[in-house]
């Protein structure tokens, strides 16, 4: 069914694809475009709403029926057809598509009625149900609790359903009514010679609906700021910076409209010994020279409690060894990364020891410096 909002908008351009795509080239491109702008991927708050942009468009073009209607509303609006009349006075264009058959009839506001809808609410109908404004918040976790998942309360303060009305706005027992004035348009008509002009309704203020009773803890809203509590469940593996979305946890939407969402930004506090690799945990582990040159095995904790690691003969520093299935659950290992002590002082006998080692151990290889530099 045509949208009146569709005059406003290029679906090709958002969808970045000419007028003459096929539809495998569409759904191609909004393949690529919902993976890099969905909002659980993608941070970027401008990626919100660009990500409903292209689902918008895709909605459209890939239905055989909108498209159609969705093109001829563009050459419309482009006026490469211009406007004719039917002979009971009908706006139509080329083609004998009929506008009043795209956007309503005459008695119900019709073609007319569109401009006035375009230059009252920049082509949103006033009284049409409207979606709920999203809310963010942020909450901090505990690096364990990132890599593991968890679940977790939010406590805040915002906008919500009335729980007396149920949103309705109206008293407990009563329910709003259809405004007699704009019979439920929202829109009422005044004429002005050739032209109608439609203007918000001033009896219900462009709702479609009247509360004769409204509800005494709302006002006839449906919806009051209270204290909620939101229960968060957090994937395993989230990273600091990423964003979980809560459908529907949002504002209430206005005149019986869906609720926006609560969107919750994640905060990891930093480990004193862990990081991350994305789905590796890393760990940097302090070995003693003779562990490295004849090979150990050392206890090395993990976030689910300590595991012996095998050291080999001859480790150098900075080798990594993985210790699989101590990451993110079902995904990471635990990468340990060696670092090579030395000792800053030596006892007597320590030091005793390593000059007779010193004595009998092969001088370090720098064939290669004296190659290179020739010194």
């Amino acid at each position: 069914m045509a949208s009146q909002e569709w005059l406003e908008k290029d679906f090709y351009a958002l969808l970045g694809v000419p007028q003459d795509a096929s539809k495998k080239d569409i759904e191609k491109a909004y393949r690529k475009l919902a993976r890099e702008l969905h909002p659980d991927h993608n941070p970027d708050p401008d990626a919100e709403e660009r990500f409903k942009g292209v689902s918008e468009a895709y909605s459209v073009l890939h239905d055989d029926k909108a498209r159609g209607e969705y093109d001829q509303i563009q050459l419309m609006k482009s006026g490469r057809g211009g406007f004719g009349m039917h002979s009971g006075g009908a706006h139509a264009a080329p083609g004998g598509v009929n506008l009043e058959d795209l956007f309503g009839s005459g008695a119900s506001g019709g073609f007319s009625d569109l401009f006035g809808d375009l230059f009252s609410r920049g082509g949103q109908r006033r009284g049409a149900a409207q979606r709920g404004n999203d809310l963010r918040t942020h909450i901090t976790l505990d690096f364990a609790d990132a890599v593991k998942g968890t679940t977790t309360e939010i406590r805040m303060r915002a906008p919500g359903e009335c729980e007396t009305c149920h949103g309705s706005g109206a008293k407990p027992g009563s329910a709003p009514t259809t405004c007699p004035r704009c019979n439920g348009r929202g829109l009422v008509t005044e004429n002005q010679g050739a032209f109608s002009f439609a203007q918000p309704c001033p009896e219900c203020e462009g709702t479609g609906t009247v509360v004769a009773d409204p509800c005494p803890d709302c006002g006839g809203t449906g919806a009051t700021t209270r204290d909620r509590v939101v229960t968060v469940r957090v994937p395993a593996g989230i990273g600091d910076g990423q964003t979980i979305r809560l459908a529907g946890r949002g504002s209430p939407g206005d005149r019986g409209g869906p609720s926006g969402d609560l969107l919750v930004r994640i905060a990891v506090r930093a480990h004193p010994l862990f990081a991350r690799d994305g789905d590796n945990v890393t760990l940097r582990l302090p070995v003693s020279f003779p562990e490295a040159a004849m090979g150990a095995k050392v206890k090395v904790p993990t976030l689910d409690g300590p595991v012996t690691l095998k050291i080999p003969a001859g480790t150098p520093t900075g080798r990594v060894l993985r210790v699989k299935g101590r990451g993110v659950p079902d995904k990471g290992d635990l990468l340990v990364t060696v670092d090579i002590e030395v000792p800053s002082s030596l006892s007597a006998d320590a030091a005793d020891a390593l000059e007779r080692y010193a004595a009998a151990a092969p001088a370090a290889d720098r064939s290669k410096l004296e190659q290179l530099t020739g010194q």
